[in-house]
């Protein structure tokens, strides 16, 4: 296994399973990956204290006054990485106990056979001074190498006070004004909580809308109260230059108003991720690589190279943890000589941004890019007794259906814990349920889950706590 994120780890854990002898390559020294290290987990953790800073100062309006937040960053920045360091070591003793052998290098492949590692980093070189740690031969090999933030020549100005998310969750400091340059999942995650910090936050979107691609009925709550929390929300809008200034760094921003400068304590760029397949001897072996640099596979996660498979961001879009585990199951199984596919209609995707957003399946937006006529279920969470009691009524659940056979076809869902609720939409497309089983279902009163049953209700025309209209559909 080359590489040791949530996919190349699980790859490994489940071959060692299966009687295989396994070999676990990371040029990290310990197994996790980007998203257990400098993504997901990190990000997470971050923002949970974001929500809890602002969840304090919203208790006001129940009654309950805790005064302003004091932020220690040495000891937030402690807390995050003590979260990351127990799970890394929790993933490091499961390999162990499996037998799973774990090389701290860098593999780049000399034939399709055989790995040329060598030391991650130039100061981890051998005693000799040679980084070179020799080679590895092997039967077959996964790829689950990931991928890399993108950054723009524009941007490379040799400043650490322009950052990567990387960097960004490395917690440096609180910048006082901070510039966040994309509104994809990243930058939005990032704004949360660097303006949770005290940070006057600054975002920078090229197109008209925060995430793109993203229902703009499910992406309005979010923009709403980003644009309440941060100094400003810029659209249409990149950033033609950056340089360094006595007082921070100053960035050209090229609007439709034209151009001006403005000075920033630091700059994050999260403009997206490119996969991390350069470099790594690739082309001297059998495998396909296309032009946005990702590996070409199978259903059966099979590349060209019948020695060869590759999985997680690598093996392309969606660029998300669960998806490359769920590949690892099958690559693994397909090795294994087991019946196995990648044939998952709903892969869920979460902002984790306050409120989060949600969805799996088919997204209104793709049905409209599509020309497919698809029918909406809606339930306001405004509605609903559990959001009122939570103080979240800024939520909204809804539902896609086939307009001839009432199946679900996607759901989607922004409000407080919509990362947890969006596994029964998940359940609902991936088991082809249609409305009257979405609506039948019993759901414990009162939970926001109920909203599910709500949404399609009111796609049947039956809902209780909203006025029934006749169902909407969505036409092209």
């Amino acid at each position: 296994m080359i590489g040791a994120g949530p996919g190349g780890y699980a790859a490994a854990f489940r071959a060692a399973d299966g009687g295989m002898k396994v070999t676990l390559v990371s040029e990290d020294a310990s197994p996790g990956g980007v998203c257990l290290q400098r993504g997901c987990i990190p990000s997470k953790a971050l923002l949970h204290v974001a929500r809890l800073i602002h969840e304090t100062r919203e208790a006001a309006g129940w009654g309950v006054r805790f005064g302003e937040a004091s932020v220690d960053l040495d000891a937030l920045r402690a807390w995050k990485d003590n979260v990351v360091g127990k799970l890394a070591g929790g993933v490091t003793e499961l390999a162990r106990r499996r037998g799973v052998e774990f090389l701290h290098a860098r593999a780049v492949f000399e034939d399709s056979q055989t790995l040329r590692l060598r030391s991650p980093r130039a100061q981890e070189a051998t005693p000799e001074g040679n980084s070179d740690l020799g080679t590895l031969r092997f039967e077959r090999a996964i790829l689950a190498t990931g991928s890399l933030p993108v950054i723009p020549p524009v941007f490379d100005i040799g400043d650490p006070r322009i950052m990567d998310s990387t960097a960004a969750l490395s917690l440096p400091e609180a910048p006082a004004r901070l510039l966040i340059v994309g509104g994809g999942y990243i930058g939005l995650e990032m704004a949360t909580v660097y303006a949770a910090l005290g940070s006057r936050v600054v975002i920078v979107e090229m197109t008209d809308g925060l995430l793109p691609g993203v229902d703009r009925d499910l992406v309005r709550p979010v923009e709403t109260m980003l644009k309440a929390r941060c100094e400003a929300i810029h659209l249409k809008t990149k950033v033609a230059a950056v340089k360094k200034g006595d007082a921070g760094i100053v960035a050209t921003l090229q609007g439709e108003a034209g151009a001006r400068e403005e000075t920033f304590d630091r700059v994050l760029v999260a403009i997206g991720r490119r996969p991390n397949s350069r470099g790594i001897g690739l082309e001297k072996t059998q495998v396909v690589v296309n032009a946005q640099g990702f590996v070409e596979v199978d259903a059966r996660m099979r590349t060209a190279d019948p020695r060869l498979l590759a999985i997680g961001d690598i093996a392309g879009q969606p660029l998300l943890a669960h998806k490359a585990t769920h590949e690892a199951k099958v690559a693994v199984d397909a090795l294994l000589g087991e019946e196995a596919v990648f044939d998952s209609a709903a892969v869920p995707a979460v902002v984790f941004t306050d409120p989060e957003i949600a969805w799996c399946g088919l997204t209104e937006t793709e049905a409209k890019a599509a020309g497919r006529e698809v029918e909406v279920g809606k339930f306001p969470w405004a509605a609903s007794g559990r959001a009122l009691t939570l103080g979240r009524t800024d939520g909204l659940t809804k539902i896609l259906f086939d307009p001839q056979t009432r199946r679900v076809l996607g759901v989607g869902i922004v409000g407080a814990g919509a990362g947890e609720l969006i596994a029964e939409g998940v359940l609902a497309v991936e088991m082809a349920a249609v409305a009257h089983d979405v609506g039948s279902i019993i759901h414990p009163h009162p939970t926001l889950s109920e909203t599910y049953g709500e949404a399609a209700e009111a796609f049947l025309g039956k809902a209780v706590h909203i006025l029934s209209r006749r169902r909407t559909t969505a036409t092209t």
